[in-house]
């Protein structure tokens, strides 16, 4: 059986298909077996107001499609745009690799895995701000 295990701390919540799951008072595993399930942990969720970045934007525009608040088709002209704009200015290796991987899987229609590949790009994005800002 394939599919995405979720590991759960207690009092978790998760978002699937636009429902909020709570997790009881024991780490648990969840296992999805339904291929394009829709899932956003609400630990990771970036918040309206966190989105002033780059990547940040990008990330929570994909959470928007998650969470059913955008519709994927509509969405996945502007994300793939804004993944071109980004693939201009991260230009090492390690960022292209997880910029190509990101586009891939939004034109597979497979949000969640975009949103894991691109979230690893928000160390890289506020290490490069901040030294803008030094």
């Amino acid at each position: 059986m394939s599919g995405l295990v979720l590991k759960l701390s207690p009092k978790e919540r998760v978002l699937i298909n636009g429902a909020v799951i709570e997790n009881g008072d024991r780490r648990s595993r969840l296992s999805i077996v339904s291929p394009n399930a829709n899932i956003l942990r609400l630990r990771d969720a970036i918040h309206p107001e966190e989105a002033n970045t780059p990547v940040r934007r990008l990330c929570y525009a994909l959470q928007l499609v998650l969470s059913g608040d955008s519709d994927p088709d509509h969405a996945q002209m502007q994300i793939l745009n804004r993944l071109e704009e980004l693939s201009q200015i991260l230009t090492d290796i390690d960022s292209r690799r997880q910029l190509s991987d990101a586009t891939d899987a939004i034109l597979e229609h497979r949000f969640y895995l975009g949103l894991k590949h691109l979230r690893t790009l928000l160390p890289r994005e506020k290490r490069l701000l901040a030294a803008r800002v030094s």
